[in-house]
């Protein structure tokens, strides 16, 4: 059964900026009982005091490690180079059976000093690429059904510290970062040591600003 505790825990765990302000202690109590008082009580199906829920609040206990922990911080300290690419270009596929040999074909004629990122997932995948191999990326993948196809993106890169996927809560940090500042993100790409980020080319330099703030 439910209880006014179960839903305050859930709506919370749902708004990771919420939870984290909590944990920081910095949350009006009274008010965000009075916020959280509709939802809770169509959770319940019945009307709930507001002061429950206020009751719920200051009893629940937020991770301690939301940007807090010895091992995040000195992650986030030893971030390394940044690099910035522009002009590039997204093309997204339905997969296919033919889908590999197309991109086979890609890669036997791409230069070195090209930005390129590929992706799959279960039913469609990625091309970053730089628009300067816009022409070779629709030749070789002309049989293909393109989904979308998405111009004037630029990448952020970021090296990450050896041991970084040991480390909670570090894509969330930028994550946090960039949405705070109201920046969309057009695709993300991960490698073990590197973290990538394409966004539109009219918030590149705002983008730039926040990740490299991140050392900070």
């Amino acid at each position: 059964m439910k209880t006014i505790a179960n839903c305050v825990e859930t709506i919370i765990m749902a708004q990771p900026f919420l939870e984290e302000a909590l944990s920081r202690g910095i949350v009006n109590y009274s008010a965000l009982a009075e916020e959280l008082n509709e939802s809770v009580s169509e959770m319940l199906r019945k009307p709930v005091k507001t002061g429950a829920i206020m009751m719920a609040l200051r009893r629940y206990n937020p991770p301690t490690d939301l940007g807090n922990s010895p091992k995040l911080k000195q992650i986030m300290q030893n971030l390394g180079d940044i690099t910035v690419r522009s002009n590039l270009i997204d093309f997204t596929f339905q997969n296919s059976k033919t889908l590999v040999q197309s991109h086979a074909l890609v890669l036997e004629n791409i230069g070195n000093d090209v930005f390129y990122a590929f992706t799959r997932g279960i039913h469609e995948s990625n091309i970053m690429v730089s628009k300067s191999e816009q022409e070779k990326v629709l030749e070789n993948f002309k049989n293909e059904t393109c989904i979308a196809t998405k111009s004037q993106l630029s990448a952020i890169s970021i090296s990450l510290p050896e041991d970084n996927s040991k480390v909670t809560g570090l894509y969330y940090q930028i994550f946090k970062r960039l949405a705070w500042e109201g920046i969309a993100l057009y695709e993300v790409v991960s490698t073990t040591n590197e973290f990538t980020v394409l966004v539109e080319d009219e918030v590149v330099d705002k983008a730039f600003s926040v990740i490299k703030r991140l050392k900070n």
